[in-house]
């Protein structure tokens, strides 16, 4: 009997247990909670405010996409309003009483339909688990997860933008962060959470205190997009370098072993006619682009004109308003999959605009595009437009009866310009710096404005292009035609491209064209015509004018004298990124992006002519000449020190007189710049090697002797006396400077160093200047403590970039 007793008071013991055990159910757990249903359901319990995400798709793919809807405002941190995080194939997986979200890995595939193979190359590269969570219900195979924390944390990797800015050391707070409930929605196709999450920190950088309340406190929003897949009915189209577009791609490493495992598509929209055989034809879905609701006019309708002139290129192969640009409606989340984007983003000083993209990485469909645009760039624009043309009266008294509308004309071009760039990275075309020397061919060169003289005047009429160039309707026809059957697409591509080469089309993207040593003589930013010599000496005139314009009359009544400095910024550098492209053709070269077959004899690389080299060392030097550099007395009188309430900024110059503007230190910025350009080390070794392919090439001797002689041996300038023996010490020591660059080549370096002392031999004979004597002294140190000890740090320019 006690036995018996003693089983079923045990027996009972575990059955409670197991009662206890037992999971809690989805419904009882979210009983009292709101709910949105959706692609992921979610719940959202107000007394603890957490947000907890129904798991009802296990090891089913699926998009995660980050994003800062709301930013920091700073364009040199870079954490901007509105700004795209990495787009990441992910999966939940379940394992016991948790779940974690992995992050799968796109780069390795087998296209195979050998599942063991696919088992194979999945087995051999990592993936990334990006979080896990704990099962806080569950229903047999659909549980319940509390997903607060990840949504609070660091996804966007805000903490190391900070500090490798130097701006402090941060890290997300919990207790002073919060689910956004207004932004956190769910849809059939997406579920989007949203946080308010505040990074607390220590010693917090310049540009965080421009422009946080508090420094060590910076709230910002984190958003979530969780986004299902698009179906199977969406086609890649192959890469092709000459193409225009970006690439998107991945090894295979189940193709035959003579074929390439490189696979590349591009990124595109998926666009396709209601009637496909129809010579014209509205889209099944139109690419519909939404205009931030913010932006003041006339630049809202300035930014829906460029936009819009995508519809150019769109309707040249046979599509009736597919593409359209729409006012984003009141409750629209602009950080919505849904929805691709146009948005005008504040920050504390003018930057960069870009376009980004939601991009499915198994294909290369594009889900979203997002614009980016500065605010400030429009400014910008309308200040170089009046620096260029002074238009106010000197007195200051007929002010108001100044007509400014050609100025704002210009500005509003350029952004009709800028937001069709933009949008043309979302649509997945890449920059195209050569467009501009055949024309301008494309809106995704980057485009400095045409202005010319007549009359003796400035005219802005022409400043900038207007509507699609015939690269972009060729890019779009390449990304966005549509094909019957993959044979007629194959033959159609090729078609187009050798069609775009025998039209003359130019191309040079990114790698090629941006780098400050880059070599090929096509394919620059901020830059006008065929030919770069010649382009710079007609901005040069250009300058020339509107420096001597420049003054009482370029500032309207009542703004302070101080000001006019950085007006004239722009104006005294109008000629820097010409200067790039004229640097480019010394040591420079001649290639396109080709392929075996592009055409009956290849082409491969071209030594640019002797002649044209030599008359690129000359139009470089003469930006050195005093007059070139020289800034009107007149000028110098009128800009004072910062007005009361104003400070020097990033658009300021950099001197040496302290309160006071320094014309001389300005040159020598300037100078600087051409120096810094001339004397890059992979220049100086191509100089050198051409000298082996062609006779008559410049050599570094005749660089060295060209640069010495029209500075240094030259001599004092006597109508500006200080300003030529800055520039005389600034030469000698980049010359010096140059030589001890890492990757100059050492028989480049030795020829450097013959000609050094060759002007020491030179310094010797002239010694009646006394600053040859000094620069004397400063190499026989040099070469005695094997150091050079510079005797200054050169002021650096006011940022151009983007101009």
């Amino acid at each position: 009997m006690r036995f018996a007793v003693i089983c079923l008071l045990m027996l009972s013991v575990q059955v409670f247990a197991s009662d206890s055990n037992k999971p809690t159910s989805v419904e009882d757990f979210t009983a009292n909670m709101s709910q949105q249903s959706g692609f992921f359901d979610f719940y959202y319990q107000i007394e603890q405010d957490k947000v907890f995400l129904k798991i009802d798709k296990f090891d089913q793919p699926f998009l995660f996409q980050s994003s800062l809807p709301q930013g920091i405002g700073s364009n040199d941190i870079g954490l901007d309003r509105g700004q795209l995080g990495d787009t990441r194939l992910v999966k939940f997986e379940r394992y016991g009483n948790k779940v974690l979200l992995k992050q799968l890995n796109t780069q390795y595939r087998a296209s195979s339909s050998n599942l063991a193979e696919q088992a194979s190359i999945d087995e051999a590269f990592a993936d990334s688990v990006i979080a896990g969570f704990s099962v806080v219900a569950s229903d047999d195979d659909v549980v319940v997860i509390d997903y607060t924390d990840f949504l609070l944390s660091d996804i966007h990797q805000i903490s190391q933008r900070l500090s490798g800015s130097n701006q402090g050391s941060y890290r997300p707070d919990a207790k002073r962060s919060g689910v956004y409930l207004k932004r956190s929605k769910a849809f059939p196709n997406n579920t989007e959470l949203e946080a308010l999450v505040t990074f607390g920190g220590s010693k917090p950088g310049q540009y965080v205190n421009q422009v946080t309340p508090d420094p060590i406190s910076i709230s910002v929003h984190l958003h979530h997009s969780l986004v299902k897949l698009p179906d199977s009915e969406y086609q890649p189209r192959k890469f092709v370098p000459f193409s225009g577009f970006w690439s998107v791609g991945y090894q295979d490493y189940s193709v035959p072993i003579e074929d390439s495992m490189s696979k590349a598509f591009i990124p595109r929209h998926r666009l396709t006619k209601k009637q496909p055989n129809a010579q014209v034809s509205e889209a099944v879905e139109p690419i519909v682009y939404y205009l931030d609701p913010g932006i003041p006019e006339p630049v809202m309708s300035a930014l829906k004109d460029g936009a819009l002139w995508w519809d150019q290129a769109f309707s040249a192969i046979g599509y009736k308003n597919a593409f359209q640009v729409k006012v984003l409606p009141e409750e629209a989340d602009p950080m919505d999959v849904r929805y691709n984007v146009i948005q005008w983003v504040h920050r504390a000083t003018r930057g960069w605009s870009y376009g980004s993209s939601v991009i499915d990485p198994r294909t290369g469909e594009i889900i979203k595009g997002h614009v980016t645009l500065g605010s400030l760039r429009v400014r910008q624009d309308y200040l170089i437009a009046l620096g260029l043309t002074s238009p106010f009266s000197a007195d200051g008294k007929s002010d108001e009866q100044v007509d400014t509308s050609k100025q704002k004309a210009m500005a509003l071009a350029r952004i009709r310009q800028l937001s069709a760039h933009e949008v043309g990275h979302t649509l997945g075309i890449a920059h195209n710096f050569a467009a501009s020397e055949y024309g301008r061919e494309s809106v995704m060169d980057y485009p400095h404005p045409l202005v010319s003289i007549k009359d003796g005047k400035i005219t802005l009429d022409n400043a900038y292009d207007v509507g699609m160039g015939e690269w972009d309707k060729y890019v779009v026809a390449y990304g966005y035609q549509t094909y019957s059957d993959k044979i007629k697409e194959h033959q159609g591509l090729e078609q187009l491209v050798a069609a775009a080469r025998e039209k003359g089309f130019r191309y040079q993207s990114d790698p090629d064209a941006r780098p400050s040593n880059a070599a090929n003589v096509e394919g620059h930013l901020w830059d006008n015509g065929a030919d770069a010599i010649s382009e710079l000496k007609r901005i040069s005139e250009v300058r020339k004018v509107a420096m001597a314009n420049f003054g009482l009359k370029t500032i309207q009544s009542g703004a302070t004298l101080s000001s006019l400095e950085e007006t004239f910024a722009p104006i005294y550098l109008l000629h820097r990124y010409q200067l790039d492209a004229v640097a480019k053709v010394i040591g420079g070269v001649n290639y396109e992006y080709e392929l075996k077959g592009d055409y009956f004899v290849a082409k491969g690389v071209e030594v640019i002519a002797a002649e044209q080299q030599k008359h690129a060392i000359t139009a470089m030097l003469e930006t050195l000449k005093s007059e070139f550099l020289s800034i009107p007395t007149t000028l110098t009188q009128l800009i004072t020190p910062k007005a009361y309430g104003e400070y020097r900024n990033r658009e300021s110059f950099k001197g040496r007189t302290g309160l006071t503007f320094d014309p001389i230190s300005a040159a020598e910025s300037a100078a600087a710049y051409s120096l810094n350009l001339l004397l890059k080390a992979e220049r100086l070794n191509r100089v050198a090697q051409q000298k082996q392919q062609l006779k008559d090439a410049p050599d570094l001797g005749y660089l060295m002797n060209r640069l010495f002689k029209q500075t240094i041996k030259h001599g004092t300038n006597k109508a500006h006396p200080q300003l030529s023996n800055r520039v005389n010490y600034l030469v000698l020591d980049q010359v010096v400077k140059a030589m001890q660059q890492a990757n100059l080549a050492p028989e480049v370096r030795g020829e450097i160093e013959t000609n050094l002392v060759e002007l020491h031999k030179w310094f010797k004979n002239n010694k009646r200047n006394a600053h040859n004597a000094v620069m004397a002294r400063q190499l026989e140190q040099y070469w005695r403590v094997g150091e050079w000890k510079s005797q200054f740090k050169v002021k650096p320019l006011p940022p151009g970039s983007p101009i």
